[in-house]
């Protein structure tokens, strides 16, 4: 593997493991300025960031005005930033069509909260369809990165992604807070109440009330079948 594919791997690893970012925009009420705003993101089945925005937010004003905009994201839970990496996406946003119903259901598995939003302000999904990559894995590891090299576009269909979701809620609980002990400790493992929101070739997204936590494969997978044995490995591996 090449420094380069080393620092595109280790990107999209980090983009998988981060749900929050600040978005760049810029300014229409002081021009040429950038505007910086805190967003949750996911990504949708093609690797891009989703994001969803009120129709008052000033950043959505700036979008409208001009799409092209950047999303920073790190590993807040880093003991120093400046030692780890940390990513600046480049892209250019655009709403997400009212009809692609799966952008949006993946959306509110990750952040279940935000479909009561509509209730008190309009609201959007946007899209933000990445044009070039920033990533800095440390110093002096510093690349940039074309889309092609950093997007991991999901290998599950939905319908795939929503089974295999439904049969972990239900049946798999215990496994989920074993898998989540491994990485947070007993104590928070014990009283989470965890549910699956995603799975991609790589590894899962399992969010508990205060978060969404990535745990990875040992390797990557491919049908349903190899994400069943993946999870049995890691059931297995914290015991």
């Amino acid at each position: 593997m090449s420094s380069l594919e080393k620092a595109a791997d280790e990107a999209r690893r980090l983009l998988l493991q981060c749900y929050d970012g600040v978005l760049s925009t810029l300014s229409v009420a002081v021009a040429g300025y950038p505007f910086g705003s805190v967003v949750p993101f996911c990504l949708d089945r093609g690797g891009h960031p989703i994001i969803l925005i009120a129709n008052i937010a000033q950043h959505r004003k700036n979008l409208v005005a001009d799409a092209r905009c950047s999303l920073m994201v790190f590993d807040r839970s880093a003991d120093d930033l400046q030692a780890n990496g940390r990513l600046t996406l480049l892209a250019d946003a655009a709403p997400v069509a009212a009809a692609d119903a799966d952008t949006m259901t993946r959306y509110y598995r990750y952040f279940p909260e935000s479909a009561d939003y509509h209730l008190t302000h309009s609201f959007e999904f946007w899209r933000l369809t990445l044009r070039r990559v920033r990533f800095i894995g440390g110093f002096g590891a510093i690349h940039w990165l074309e889309p092609a090299q950093m997007l991991a576009p999901c290998v599950f269909d939905a319908d795939q992604e929503a089974s295999m979701i439904a049969h972990m809620n239900a049946d798999h609980v215990d496994s989920m807070r074993g898998y989540l002990r491994a990485h947070l400790g007993a104590d928070e493992a014990a009283s989470s109440d965890p549910t699956l929101a995603g799975v991609d070739a790589g590894g899962i997204h399992v969010r508990t009330a205060r978060r969404v936590y990535r745990v990875e494969f040992a390797r990557a997978v491919s049908s349903p079948m190899e994400v069943r044995q993946a999870l049995v490995a890691l059931a297995r591996a914290n015991h």
